[in-house]
């Protein structure tokens, strides 16, 4: 896939905590109980900065064009250590690109003021934010609007770089606009509409109407439904019927779907708050379904137990050249040319890299 050398991105999940409970997060059960397969005896994983100083040095920084954190579970913005390890990037390279997503819903004024100091102009913060006062916690749960006002503010009072993603739903889709003219007048610099692509199941690729939301008592709470307006629908999924009426089914489309690795391009490799090296976020976070009583039945797993299992991925004991020793970057991009999934295609990759059906890129068209 690439080498060591070739690495010029690191998307970086730094924890699995988060203070809010968001509906369709891997992190819970539809926005209720924990999902059960992170971390360890019911304590969630996070890396520290002297994790980080230890697997990326500053020769290695020196490299790189560009840094996100965001992940698959948790939000930076409940890290111990997530500003200094911005900072520890930004101090070795100072013309890097350093971004975070974040829901916007923790920490205090100084802490926001001092990361658009960290990141400069060559940064920005990704704030997702659903809705307004009224409709933002109906997925966002847990997140109070007062605080995610005041994190805007703080942050480009900083001179931070904003960027607003709305992710649409149908109760939210009529605050669009005054969503926009709100980002306008706190000075965000991009707002943007995002069409979400997670109206599709994540193991079977069928086509959902809703999703129910749950609170950690496991009461319902919103259920969640698709924009009413055609415009406002992730494209992608209107093509899935065609799909499965030309191949017969979606599994026999990603059988033989014709695979452009978006992070082999970019030369991007992926950090889970385990201190595990993936080649991006999605096959790290096939690892961990919550809806698998053995988590392990999934097929990336296959690919994990060749390397020697989980435990020699971890950057944090065996550094970057100990995980690229063990092949699985070149493993996984030879499955590529394999003859159907369930011959060691990757399905996961299918998923997420293929042109005809881009239910990723298509969130932003």
């Amino acid at each position: 896939m690439y080498k060591l050398e070739d690495i010029r991105q690191i998307h970086l999940e730094i924890t699995q905590k988060c203070q809010a409970a968001c509906t369709m997060c891997d992190r819970n059960i539809n926005g209720g109980a924990i999902n059960p397969h992170l971390g360890c005896n019911g304590v969630l994983d996070e890396l520290t900065l002297d994790d980080i100083k230890s697997i990326f040095k500053p020769k290695f920084i020196k490299q790189l064009k560009a840094m996100q954190l965001c992940g698959n579970h948790g939000d930076p913005i409940v890290a111990r250590d997530t500003l200094e390890v911005l900072q520890y990037f930004r101090e070795h390279n100072p013309d890097m690109w350093l971004s975070m997503n974040t829901n916007a819903g923790a920490k205090d004024d100084f802490w926001w003021y001092s990361l658009a100091q960290t990141l400069g102009q060559n940064g920005r913060v990704i704030f997702s934010v659903d809705g307004l006062e009224d409709t933002n916690h109906l997925y966002r749960q847990n997140v109070q609007w007062k605080i995610v006002e005041r994190s805007f503010h703080a942050f480009i009072e900083g001179g931070g770089r904003a960027r607003w993603d709305f992710l649409v739903f149908d109760f939210n889709e009529h605050q669009i606009e005054e969503a926009r003219a709100k980002a306008k007048q706190w000075g965000v610099e991009e707002f943007v509409v995002k069409k979400s692509s997670r109206f599709i199941t994540g193991h079977t690729s069928e086509k959902k109407e809703s999703h129910q939301g749950q609170n950690r008592k496991g009461k319902k709470t919103q259920l969640l439904k698709e924009p009413s307006s055609k415009a406002l629908k992730n494209p992608a999924l209107l093509k899935r019927n065609s799909l499965v009426e030309k191949y017969g089914s979606m599994d026999k489309f990603y059988d033989v779907a014709e695979i452009a690795c978006r992070v082999a391009k970019t030369g991007s490799i992926y950090l889970s708050a385990e201190g595990i090296i993936m080649p991006c976020c999605w096959t790290a976070g096939r690892m961990y379904k919550w809806w698998h009583k053995d988590p392990k039945v999934e097929q990336i797993w296959q690919y994990i137990d060749k390397a020697g299992g989980k435990e020699k991925l971890k950057a944090t004991k065996y550094g970057l050249e100990g995980v690229f020793a063990t092949g699985i970057m070149d493993d996984i991009a030879s499955s590529w040319d394999k003859q159907g999934c369930n011959n060691g295609r990757i399905k996961v990759c299918a998923m997420k890299c293929t042109k005809q059906f881009d239910v990723v890129g298509s969130q932003y068209e």
